[in-house]
């Protein structure tokens, strides 16, 4: 078991560690943030067997509370550690900012070098992390990360500034901040030239940021989905939906609706085919039509019914019972009609994925009964 302080837990980086950490039963947390009592470090340090250090300012009301809320607080935290003559690895957040000639930047430099002088005189394992920026859930928007003001202002129907779209952002995803942490924790951490490092760390033109967000509250109503398969993608498809409003986690589809009953299209992409949702009455017969090149999988969800099949060219009716009692996926092949009918007393629901978006100048559909 190990006694956890997370100095800053109140904040965007600790709140992702702290929720983190709280599933770790191996783990008796502490947490401070700036605004609790300042008698809680001095509580927590005698006890504690890992500290990571998040705590910081950097948007103080003046200049001299940089020293103070980074180099400070870092030096009381390593000059209580000291006296105690423990050697409790710290991890210390720190920024890409700290190499620069600014006040922030000086007061996170000051910070790194009072945990490197502590590892040196203690022999204590440090881990200092120069983040870069960062993005992910529950970051504040309109503070100090652009992706999270765009996000916010995209999601809101607000409207976002953008001074040059070439500049080119490097970015750190906060779940992959925090398995670097955890890692550190863990004795796997990731050292390079003396600095833990995260990886991966992406980068990307400013203007793709924005670019891609508006594509992600577009894709609602062309029922788009992002390519998932590059990871930079995914993360800001992620961040992006917990920018949403809470009034406006769902959004319509358009349903067609007949006597038969509906087809609902769900999910287009220009790679991974089309999604749809058929609803068929009882009694009702639908489809009688086959495809040259398009092919489809079908799964009942709801229902029961059957599901046929001819082989253009042959008299043989092959069959396949289906029903929502038992998932299973029936192939769509080419070159044979096909219908699927409701034999039950409710509707009868199933998913459909066909392998390319509907194209009304090449439909590929050649309707022919069963």
């Amino acid at each position: 078991m190990k006694n956890v302080l997370v100095t800053g837990s109140a904040g965007f980086v600790g709140k992702n560690l702290v929720e983190t950490l709280r599933l770790r039963e191996d783990v008796v947390l502490t947490t401070f943030d700036l605004e609790d009592d300042r008698s809680v470090p001095d509580t927590a340090l005698p006890q504690a067997d890992f500290i990571f250090h998040l705590a910081g300012v950097n948007r103080p009301q003046n200049e001299a509370e940089f020293r103070i809320g980074n180099a400070g607080l870092t030096g009381e935290i390593i000059e209580s550690l000291k006296q105690q003559d423990r050697a409790v690895p710290v991890l210390l957040c720190s920024t890409i900012q700290a190499t620069l000639d600014n006040p922030y930047g000086k007061s996170k430099l000051q910070a790194e070098e009072v945990v490197f002088n502590y590892h040196q005189t203690t022999g204590a394992p440090v881990f200092v992390y120069r983040l870069p920026n960062l993005f992910g859930k529950w970051c504040r928007p309109n503070y100090n990360s652009a992706v999270a003001t765009f996000c916010h202002n995209i999601a809101n129907d607000l409207p976002i500034q953008i001074n040059d779209p070439d500049v080119t952002m490097t970015l750190a995803y906060i779940d992959d901040v925090v398995s670097a942490f955890i890692a550190a924790l863990d004795g796997r951490s990731v050292i390079k030239d003396g600095y833990a490092v995260v990886e991966p760390v992406h980068t990307i033109k400013l203007g793709k940021i924005v670019e891609l967000l508006h594509s992600f509250k577009a894709s609602r109503d062309d029922l788009s989905i992002p390519d998932m398969s590059e990871p930079l993608t995914r993360k800001l498809y992620s961040t992006y939906l917990s920018y949403l409003p809470t009034d406006s986690f769902s959004y319509p589809l358009k349903m067609n609706v007949d006597q038969r009953g509906s087809f609902t299209e769900f999910i287009r992409t220009p790679d991974r085919g089309q999604v749809s949702v058929n609803v068929s009455k009882p009694g009702i017969t639908k489809g009688n039509h086959w495809h040259h090149s398009k092919n489809e999988k079908f799964l009942v969800v709801s229902g029961q019914g059957v599901i046929r099949f001819r082989k253009i060219g042959s008299e043989e009716i092959i069959e396949y019972p289906v029903s929502g009692e038992k998932l299973e996926v029936i192939d769509i092949p080419t070159g044979y009609t096909h219908n699927i009918s409701n034999t039950g007393d409710i509707d009868l629901v199933t998913v459909m994925w066909v392998n390319e978006v509907y194209d009304p100048e090449n439909p590929d559909t050649i309707f022919e009964p069963v």
